[in-house]
């Protein structure tokens, strides 16, 4: 039993690693090469644990193979472009101005299903209102919509800007722990931190939750137990 466990702790951390090493990409959308090695990769694995009477380099040697497969092509992909359409393919245009190519669908063996389950992921429910749609390589549907179907903005709207720049609140204390990193993005100081926190009558680690955005704007929870 201890012999599997340790052969299952080492093949998961090579396998994390290989992951790591192939790229973030992996994580999310596969390309076809990429599910080919993650597929093989996670049968090596299991074939390995299974059966102890196989070497563990045995299944160390095929992952660190398949693993180096993966970014020699991607490094040749990435100066070819001719191989990179016949490894990954080209992205597919299935709509244009609001009308759905017949003959793509055919070629991407997509149903009338298949396309509508992809627009209402988009919170579209008519292909006519869609202006440009392209299948991508790894099979996700990218849709430009026509502009008098886009949900309104305060750009559409005219509403003027008031100066707030394009960021969104940030977590600048966490459970007592100061994040430098948040609190330098909202172009704040800790001197400005230390005077807000005075006038409260806390410390930093009194804190539970602290958020600020760039106007200086800010909400503090305190840590139960701490006199509001």
């Amino acid at each position: 039993m201890s012999i599997i466990l340790i052969r299952t702790t080492i093949l998961y951390l090579i396998i994390v690693a290989a992951i790591r090493i192939m790229g973030k990409r992996q994580l999310g959308e596969l390309q076809p090469s990429e599910l080919v090695v993650t597929i093989m990769v996670s049968n090596i694995a299991t074939l390995s644990i299974e059966d102890t009477n196989i070497p563990l380099l045995g299944s160390l040697l095929p992952i660190f193979m398949l693993v180096t497969c993966e970014v020699v092509m991607s490094v040749i992909t990435l100066k070819s472009k001719a191989i990179r359409k016949v490894v990954s393919g080209n992205p597919r245009i299935i709509i244009k101005d609001g009308t759905v190519s017949q003959k793509e669908m055919r070629s991407l063996r997509w149903s009338i299903d298949d396309l509508m389950e992809q627009l209402r992921d988009k919170n579209i429910f008519d292909p006519s209102e869609v202006s440009f749609a392209v299948v991508e390589t790894a099979g996700t549907l990218s849709i430009y919509q026509k502009f008098d179907a886009r949900p309104a903005t305060a750009k559409m709207l005219c509403i003027p800007p008031d100066g707030e720049p394009d960021a969104p609140p940030l977590i600048v204390i966490s459970d007592g722990e100061l994040d430098k990193d948040s609190l330098k993005f909202c172009n704040l100081t800790e001197a400005w931190l230390e005077k807000v926190l005075a006038e409260k009558e806390l410390a930093v680690k009194d804190v539970f939750l602290m958020s600020c955005n760039r106007r200086a704007e800010y909400h503090i929870t305190r840590k139960e137990g701490k006199k509001q």
